[in-house]
């Protein structure tokens, strides 16, 4: 069949791989598409080879797995589709919750009251802490998502429960600990009593009432079907289960379906994404045709071998060969530091980037960017930190300095004067902002309360001998922080979780030691520790290939990350046959104990001098905990 010259010319410029999966023959299809390998340019080419093939623009319909890409995906095919007569928006892209939101609309069901769940939990719990309330969250999810219960299959699990047992249920609101067993089951029937009684869905309803609403009304699965006849979804591999039963429904019964994702970026299992279900996605689809793609085309050489040697190690993955595109350039650093005060982070961040290039800082936790946010602070750099939330900017810190000053007897020395405020009482912040697709569920938490802002105050006051002094230095950095922080500079700091889909010109991972990446609380934490060390492995891989032309990984000489230890050799991270480093590594709890080795040469690796600036008497870092303020 003769091709639209647009579509030929698009296919000619894919690589044969990219070809291959963009005109795979109609019915379920899984590309394997790698960080880097171009996938969004094959999802665009598919769909438009799709419509310059005779298929109906209607009948399309591309799921995304955020806003985010949505959006990017949406733009780039209305510029594919115009020259076939597609007008903008002709093809249906949604993300699931906009997909199911639709779905639940075009039915006649209210969609646009939506609560807040975090909202409403503190509402119920009152006296809760914040770790009770976010097991609550993470286990409503587990029971909406994962198990596919109501909350009348609930009640009854707990009615059943209370004849068998007589004993009172778990105290759900107890913030001293979990909330297992019955008192989570209780207390779940009692948060979807209030939502219902309100009238309102909350953002895992979306997905949940939607495919509810199909498996049981057949006209409405009839039309749905019929709108994604041809179905393609975005990042499958972290798809929840009701996601996935949604998507396979709707492809139903003739599958033309075409996945698109990587088993070894699958980063959200707290998110409830199980890489298991797109390895074994062929069971569910009879007939599968699984394409690979195999190029890298983002990042330089040395950081695709690395990186495919890391995760290379997982059992939980497809067999596959990732190369470097044919003369990709750039470095690998590696940056030991066994300094206190960030050298390696701080010669990263103060070296010259050239004009329209972007520059990021990664780490595994939100607290590990701080330093880096306290560093670019001094440096007076601009940057892009919008998803990383500061003691320092919190109105509560300004509240109690105010309070402080006019409430506090002036000849008491300073941590007198701000301990005295723990007696008093002060307003309480809650979170005003409903959460999205792009804000992972883990991330969402409530704003700090009066407590936590008066423990940050007792921490950073040491240094100072005055109050004057010291609400001058806090003031003066909050200043700074609201000057330069700017939604378009190229410097960004982001958590490897808030990266995915994104790439920098130049990136720096911080914090690669063992026990903080691999994070030693999410193993622990885990039922399945070596599954959680195995998701550990791919954050850390997702993380490496955001870089397109420079990757610095910084590491604690004498405790380096079991992940470097993978992808590297003990000589090439300047480490010693025997040293404590490597003993550390091999048996995590037995700790560091050897002395730093010297730095021998590694071919095509490259080595930051390590430097002491000046440690300002104020850092932006989170308060140690004090027990004393209650």
């Amino acid at each position: 069949m003769e091709l639209h010259p647009s579509v030929d010319a698009r296919l000619a410029r894919l690589a044969p791989d990219q070809r291959a999966a963009a005109t795979a023959p109609p019915g379920p299809v899984l590309c394997v598409a790698p960080a880097g390998s171009g996938k969004t340019t094959t999802l665009v080419a598919r769909i438009a080879w799709l419509v310059a093939t005779g298929v109906d623009p209607g009948t399309i319909c591309a799921v995304t797995f955020n806003r985010r890409a949505a959006t990017e995906l949406a733009t780039r095919l209305d510029e594919a589709l115009a020259p076939l007569g597609v007008a903008p928006g002709g093809v249906r892209v949604r993300t699931f919750h906009g997909l199911g939101r639709e779905i639940l609309r075009a039915s006649g069901r209210q969609v646009d009251q939506l609560v807040d769940r975090a909202t409403l939990l503190r509402e119920l719990h009152p006296t809760a802490g914040p770790a009770v309330l976010r097991s609550l969250d993470d286990a409503f999810s587990r029971i909406k998502l994962d198990l596919g219960l109501t909350a009348a299959a609930v009640a009854d699990l707990v009615d059943a429960a209370a004849h068998v047992d007589a004993a009172p249920a778990e105290d759900a609101t107890d913030p001293a600990r979990p909330v297992p067993g019955l008192g989570v089951a209780a207390a779940f029937v009692a948060y979807e009593d209030r939502r219902t009684e309100r009238g309102a869905l909350d953002f895992d309803d979306l997905v949940v009432e939607a495919l509810r609403l199909l498996e049981r009304d057949e006209a409405a699965r009839v039309t749905w079907r019929r709108a994604c006849e041809h179905l393609l979804v975005d990042e499958v591999q972290d798809v929840d289960r009701t996601q996935l039963e949604l998507a396979l429904l709707l492809a139903a019964p003739a599958n033309r379906i075409f996945l698109v994702g990587d088993d070894d970026q699958s980063i959200y299992g707290w998110r409830l994404a199980d890489v298991r279900r797109v390895l074994a996605i062929d069971h569910r689809l009879p007939g599968l045709r699984r394409v690979h793609l195999v190029t890298n085309y983002r990042c330089p050489g040395p950081v695709v071998e690395r990186a495919v040697r890391l995760v290379a190690h997982n059992a939980e993955r497809f067999e596959k060969e990732i190369a470097p595109r044919a003369g990709a350039t750039g470095r690998l650093v590696l940056a030991p530091d066994p300094t206190t005060d960030d050298a390696a982070l701080r010669r990263f961040l103060a070296a010259p980037l050239e004009a329209d290039r972007t520059r990021a800082v990664l780490a595994r936790t939100n607290g590990e960017l701080l330093p880096a946010l306290a560093a670019a602070l001094e440096l007076e750099l601009r940057v892009r930190a919008s998803g990383l939330r500061l003691l320092l900017t919190e109105p509560g810190i300004e509240t109690l300095l105010g309070e402080a000053e006019a409430m506090t007897d002036a000849g008491l020395p300073l941590l007198r004067r701000l301990a005295s405020l723990a007696g008093t009482r002060g307003a309480n912040h809650t979170p005003t902002a409903m959460p999205d697709e792009d804000q992972a569920r883990g991330e969402h938490a409530p704003r700090p309360g009066r407590t936590e802002c008066l423990r940050a105050l007792l921490a950073w006051a040491p240094p100072y001998r005055s109050l004057e002094t010291f609400a001058a230095a806090v003031r003066s950095r909050r200043e700074a922080m609201a000057r330069l922080d700017d939604s378009s500079a190229p410097l960004i700091l982001a958590t490897a979780h808030g990266t995915k889909g994104l790439e920098f010109d130049e990136v720096a991972v911080v914090g690669l030691d063992e026990g903080r990446f691999p994070s030693h609380r999410s193993m622990d934490e885990a039922p399945d520790p070596e599954r959680a060390l195995e998701e550990e492995r791919r954050l850390a891989y997702v993380a490496w290939t955001r870089a397109r032309r420079s990757l610095t990984l910084i590491y604690d000489p004498a405790a380096p990350s079991r992940f470097l230890l993978e992808a590297f050799s003990p000589a090439e991270l300047g480490l010693a046959p025997g040293s404590g480093a490597l003993l550390a590594a091999a048996d995590p709890a037995a700790g560091p104990s050897g002395r730093r080795a010297a730095h021998p040469g590694a071919k095509g690796v490259d080595r930051r001098l390590e430097v002491r600036p000046h440690r300002p008497p104020i850092r932006v870092v989170e308060p140690a905990r004090l027990d004393a303020i209650e």
